[in-house]
């Protein structure tokens, strides 16, 4: 017989003056090879229609089903009920904007990141469209593909302590990203340059080490490695800064 699983679930519209915060109880039979993903679109059909989530492509690939799940960040394509006790409380994403009640806005928050990080190649060369793509050492090229696997899910900010303490701090996903900068050899910036965006408290001096980011990150990305890279070269450039050296 299948589990008759409840779900415990946050409620609230921002936009609707009526609404308070609450949570709500509904009750779903299980089904085989169910997901979180297919749960909640299944009570939306069957039981609430107001019920409001985000989705886009049930892949892993988008990163815009991510949720607090059990009190654990992540993506409800990949959560399997099975895998799961029969009580399951699922919460919005904590530091970003909510939008109603398990949707919260991770756009505006990325948008503003990527500008703040200066996200993109800076080189002096013109482009030239006739040209053939430069060349570059294929270990280089896996080591930027495997920082660019992020889906931009906020999990890793949703886990970090200091972002929930601090709303100015980067946060893994953004520290992750100048690291894709650092080691593409296409870009000019020196370690002073990038000293300047992520060489303080916001940046990686206030990462506290605890390490949530990579023990959420659905994709599996090395968190724990590129942030000890950071910390280590903006530590070196930090005290050639003090001692006047290039």
């Amino acid at each position: 017989m299948a589990r008759l699983l409840k779900f415990n679930i946050f409620r609230y519209n921002p936009m609707d003056e009526a609404s308070t915060p609450r949570m709500q109880e509904f009750v779903l039979e299980e089904t085989v090879n169910m997901t979180l993903f297919i749960a909640l679109n299944r009570l939306r059909e069957e039981q609430d229609p107001s019920l409001m989530f985000d989705f886009c492509c049930r892949a892993g690939i988008c990163g815009s089903c991510a949720m607090v799940i059990n009190g654990r960040p992540g993506l409800a394509c990949q959560t399997k009920t099975a895998d799961m006790p029969q009580d399951i409380t699922l919460l919005p994403l904590p530091v970003y904007k909510l939008i109603g009640d398990i949707s919260v806005d991770t756009g505006s928050w990325f948008r503003e990141m990527y500008e703040k990080t200066e996200s993109w190649v800076h080189t002096s060369k013109v482009f030239d469209p006739t040209a053939l793509e430069e060349r570059m050492d294929n270990e280089v090229a896996e080591q930027i593909y495997e920082l660019e696997r992020c889906v931009e899910c906020g999990c890793c900010v949703a886990a970090c302590g200091t972002a929930r303490l601090r709303d100015d701090f980067m946060g893994a996903a953004a520290l992750n990203r100048v690291a894709r900068f650092v080691v593409d050899p296409r870009d000019e910036r020196t370690d002073k340059d990038y000293f300047e965006i992520i060489g303080n408290d916001e940046g990686i001096f206030g990462c506290m080490g605890l390490l949530a980011c990579e023990d959420v990150c659905p994709k599996g990305l090395p968190l724990q490695n590129q942030l000890g890279f950071l910390r280590r070269k903006m530590g070196i450039t930090a005290l050639k800064n003090l001692f006047g050296r290039k």
